[in-house]
């Protein structure tokens, strides 16, 4: 069976990977943090989403011994001048809390016309299968849409019961199913790129 690791503890993006992987490679099977030997995690301390993912695929493949995976991902508002951006999972400060992100997004933008409160959710996924930089392969993936003024929804994770896509008009994207979220997501593009690159090179 094909392993892939991804460098990630959330079970949801694991089986979002899996979904998308398998339409490419059946058999594929997605190891995360959990299920392989501990290692010190990079500090994410890059400017660009794409830096932060490479740092992550490399450190995996590197612990591992596996063809590694990372994504770096956030939610960038246009009030906020494109914030949170890379800060997204830490806007809150730590702990690392949904919750509290949400809630500090929300009162940002409390006096904000809906009008103005576009935002788009962007995605950088690395894959490193090897060294040099032939062996490394970055795409990205774009969702655009906006933030409402209320949580909705319990699919999901981070921001997405905050935001309502353009293609996807009045739910938010934790009130989509996995299907539809997959179709239109910013990770879910990047990872249908990158699907055959990675099956290609698990298949040898």
């Amino acid at each position: 069976m094909p392993e892939v690791f991804l460098a990630s503890r959330n079970r949801k993006k694991l089986e979002e990977m899996e979904r998308i992987l398998a339409a490419h490679l059946p058999d594929v099977r997605v190891l995360g943090l959990d299920d392989v030997g501990t290692y010190d995690e990079p500090v994410e301390d890059e400017p660009t989403f794409a830096g932060n993912a490479l740092l992550k695929a490399r450190a995996g493949r590197a612990a591992t011994g596996l063809p590694s995976v990372a994504d770096d991902s956030g939610i960038c508002v246009d009030a906020l001048n494109g914030m949170p951006g890379v800060l997204s999972a830490r806007w809150s400060g730590p702990p690392k809390s949904d919750e509290r992100n949400n809630e500090l997004l929300l009162a940002q933008l409390a006096d904000v016309p809906d009008e103005r409160r576009g935002a788009y959710f962007t995605c950088s996924v690395a894959f490193v299968h090897g060294e040099g930089a032939e062996a490394e392969v970055v795409v990205d993936g774009r969702m655009d849409g906006h933030v409402i003024r209320e949580v909705r929804g319990d699919g999901g994770f981070g921001y997405d019961v905050l935001f309502v896509a353009d293609e996807a008009p009045g739910r938010t994207t934790a009130e989509l199913s996995r299907e539809e979220k997959d179709a239109i997501s910013h990770r879910g593009r990047a990872l249908r790129e990158l699907g055959p690159v990675v099956a290609r090179v698990l298949a040898g």
